[in-house]
């Protein structure tokens, strides 16, 4: 890439990138460690089975694929990861950096244009999504929401700049003191919207509530019918453990309607090789609604004192912990039931991890306590 943008290591391939993914997903040490190169072939291998389809577009050799989604807007993924980015005719516009693409993320770009890259549209404050951001200039404009900018304050982390633009509401809260103060050029615009335009390309952000994160945004392109929105949808695939591990379950249920509100095709949601689509919201939208159903009834079924007596605990926390071990495992058979059939695939690698964290949704934000209530 030309201009701003800093060069790209030659040597990031498919089988280095998948190698790394691998020995990083599945805990494993870094190639000079103690885990030998058959382990991490082994490892890679398996990796790349259980992230890619038939169906699916295939990753080339190089280690990424770079894909228009319409006039100027282009979508980047190496398979577990994904981002977008837009040429304009006076800039390019990216919206997120994932460090497992890091610096193909260039390379993918250059493919394309030699723009320079003028602006950086933070999808929210998750490191695995913007952790490679440090990778872009450093005199571009920098875009989120206020709540993704207080986090990035806080934790002061050079790999996610701190932005320099962001919108939603004012508040005389500060960081903590064991972060990083408010970068003093910083522009704020009052309000959870905020359109973004350059060159002939047009993004409408806008923050509906805390969801997956405090900060999360939807990202719209309605001329090219193109939304991103990160860490909700998973496209014909069972979300990430513990509802993708969401900070806010209510938000995160309500979302999936909220995304279904805008006018699209195409959906970016984040992660795997495929892109997404309006059926697949409401295909998960309808596994979360029967999750939050088994739940419910598991609450209002499972015996606590028949728990007791079968698991005899010792101790308060050890009889908390059978009874919600044995409703989230009742609330993710009567799931699996509907789902372990793959019509979501790896339904039965998380469930019951979902099981459990709607179950202390509902017991500790909506008020479904069963045997602890009144």
């Amino acid at each position: 890439m030309q201009g701003n943008n800093r060069p790209v290591d030659p040597d990031v391939t498919r089988r280095s990138y998948l190698t790394a993914s691998a020995a990083g997903l599945l805990g494993m040490a870094g190639l000079s460690g103690s885990v030998s190169a058959q382990d991490l072939s082994d490892a890679t291998s398996a990796l790349a089975a259980q992230t890619s389809a038939p169906e699916d577009p295939e990753i080339p050799d190089k280690g990424y694929l770079v894909a228009a989604l319409g006039d100027g807007i282009y979508w980047i993924t190496e398979g577990v990861y994904q981002m977008l980015f837009l040429t304009t005719g006076e800039g390019v516009v990216v919206v997120d950096a994932p460090p497992t693409i890091g610096q193909n993320i260039l390379a993918a770009i250059d493919e394309v244009t030699d723009e320079p890259i003028t602006h950086v549209v933070y999808s929210h404050y998750h490191a695995d999504h913007i952790g490679a951001a440090t990778l872009y200039p450093d005199d571009a404009e920098y875009i989120a929401h206020v709540g993704t900018a207080r986090f990035l304050d806080r934790v002061g982390d050079d790999n996610r700049p701190s932005p320099t633009t962001v919108f939603g509401p004012r508040t005389n809260a500060t960081p903590s003191t064991a972060g990083q103060q408010e970068r003093p050029d910083r522009r704020h615009v009052d309000g959870n919207s905020y359109t973004l335009e350059v060159g002939d390309q047009r993004l409408e952000l806008e923050h509906r509530g805390p969801n997956h994160a405090a900060g999360n945004v939807f990202i719209h392109a309605p001329t090219h019918r193109v939304l991103m929105f990160v860490d909700v949808v998973f496209p014909r695939w069972i979300p990430f453990q513990n509802l993708a591990e969401s900070s806010d379950i209510p938000g995160y249920i309500r979302a999936h309607d909220q995304i279904l509100e805008y006018d699209f095709d195409t959906l970016v949601a984040g992660h795997l090789t495929r892109l997404g689509t309006p059926a697949d919201v409401r295909t998960q939208r309808e596994f979360v609604t029967d999750l939050e159903a088994n739940c419910r009834e598991a609450i209002a079924t499972v015996d606590l004192g028949q728990v007791v007596q079968e698991r005899q605990p010792t101790n308060l926390w050890e009889t908390f912990a059978a009874y919600l071990d044995e409703t989230s495992r009742v609330a993710a058979d009567a799931t699996l039931e509907t789902w372990g059939n793959d019509r979501l695939r790896g339904a039965d690698v998380f469930m019951q991890s979902h099981a459990a964290t709607m179950i202390e949704s509902l017991r500790i934000d909506f008020g479904v306590l069963g045997p602890f209530g009144l």
